[in-house]
């Protein structure tokens, strides 16, 4: 059976795709004392690290990352061979979905090289996000490929990924880590490796499938939660009610063991997780000839939430008369949400396309995103400042409002702005005080619900 972190003083783990979660496991591993290694095939992902540049706008990861290649407690590399030195292996490569189904070409890739590198008593933890029966039906079998066993010669076990951007760190090291394995040994050695790492609680899951499901149950609720707060919105801002004010209040209902808790509406759902792990579940349920109702449906809910967000800018402009023909419309925040740059998926690329291919002079601003990624995925290069989307601006449409923002004074720039100017509020939450701050200076506004 599989023996694993019996009287060991030091662990070390090898951590496979560099990407966002792949990343921050390996930097808070490295900063708990764990010699990790990092490995991604894609050399220009290596060079950035190589070169200190870390890539995710994350409170406290630049500073971690860095501090970690520079004391040699994490290492980064397109090899593959170091692999088998560790005690350890994570997969947090990447596991998009085009339509409904899973690309597995990163998995097989990794899966594959690593099988090829195993040795007996190592310990495989997954965290890439795959529908329920990816860990025992394609990861395990790739990994025997090499002639090892799971759960004789090696260790497998699900760990899903549940965090959060902006609060990865927190959530990493303070979540509860589910933890399914392929058999006692592997659930035990998981558990074991996470508690003697970063301290974490963890919760025992009686399967790798039971694990796997976690995951995209907790992003199902997430969406179809969001969707009802999009529809309850559209709703209020056609009865002239305050979207806010109601979900508020809503919210202070007590239900089972906590309160009624609607999330907030906004121009839509992004990222690579909310978009593709409900579709990852509708996919399962289908090839076991369950109908899934709800997934189609937030789906298609929050997915027209950007044309609802342009309609509204459309609107809003047309009582200042003004069409979207030739006006200056600045777009402050390009990325998916508040307080990052990432730009996966982001509901921000359709409003923008939209109003750029109804005549509008669009400026978009994200202090957080790589301008160079703005400019290749939006087409256009981002303004150098807000002063400089503003310039003109009949309409300031707010769709992340990072922290960064906190600065930006639309009343004291009130004389860079048009004549006649609109706030269109898709994510910003601004307070009733400061609404009316902006009436008062002879600023319209208008929220989603608002």
């Amino acid at each position: 059976m599989v023996k694993f972190l019996t009287d060991q003083e030091k662990i070390s783990a090898a951590v496979l795709g560099m990407g966002y979660v792949g990343t921050a496991v390996a930097a808070v591993l490295a900063g708990e004392g764990v010699g990790v290694v990092g490995v991604d095939v894609d050399p220009e992902v290596i060079g950035r690290l190589e070169a200190r540049r870390c890539p995710f706008h994350e409170p406290g990861l630049p500073e971690l990352l860095l501090g970690a290649l520079d004391s040699g407690g994490l290492r980064v590399t397109t090899d593959y061979a170091p692999v088998g030195e560790a005690d350890v292996v994570i997969i947090a490569v990447g596991t998009p979905v085009r339509g409904t189904e899973l690309v597995d070409a990163q998995l097989r890739g990794a899966c594959e090289r690593l099988a090829a590198r195993l040795r007996p008593g190592q310990l495989v933890i997954l965290k890439s996000t795959v529908p329920p029966g990816v860990s025992r039906k394609l990861v395990a079998p790739l990994l025997e490929r090499g002639g090892l066993k799971a759960g004789v010669d090696f260790g497998l076990a699900f760990c899903p990924e549940r965090l959060s951007e902006g609060r990865a760190l927190h959530e990493l090291r303070t979540f509860p880590i589910a933890v399914g394995g392929w058999c006692r040994d592997s659930a035990r050695a998981a558990a074991a490796f996470w508690r003697r790492t970063i301290g974490a609680e963890v919760i025992d899951c009686t399967s790798m499938e039971s694990a796997e499901m976690v995951k995209l149950a907790g992003n199902w609720w997430i969406d179809h939660n969001i969707a009802m707060a999009n529809e309850l919105a559209r709703l209020c801002g056609a009865l002239d009610v305050d979207v806010l004010e109601v979900i508020a209040v809503a919210n202070t209902m007590r239900k089972g063991t906590g309160n009624v808790n609607i999330l907030l509406p906004s121009v839509g759902v992004g990222g690579s997780c909310l978009t593709k792990d409900p579709w990852m579940v509708w996919r399962a349920a289908r090839e076991r000839a369950v109908d899934l109702e709800t997934v189609p449906v937030a789906r298609r809910v929050n997915d027209a939430m950007p044309a609802h967000t342009v309609d509204l800018i459309d609107r809003e402009l047309a009582r200042l008369g003004l069409g979207l023909e030739g006006t200056r419309i600045a777009v402050l925040g390009a990325a998916f949400k508040n307080n990052t740059g990432d730009l996966r998926a982001t509901p921000v690329l359709p409003v923008v396309a939209a109003l750029r291919r109804r005549g509008a002079d669009v400026a978009v601003f994200d202090p957080l995103a790589d301008p160079a990624e703005v400019h290749r995925i939006f087409g256009l290069a981002p303004a150098a400042s807000a002063r400089d989307a503003l310039k003109g601006a009949a309409c300031v449409a707010v769709l992340a409002r990072h922290d960064a923002f906190d600065g930006i004074d639309f009343v004291a720039l009130r004389d860079t702005l048009a004549e006649s100017c609109v706030i269109v509020d898709g994510r910003a939450y601004y307070s009733k005080e400061t609404i009316d701050r902006f009436r008062r200076h002879g600023l319209a506004y208008r929220g989603i619900g608002r």
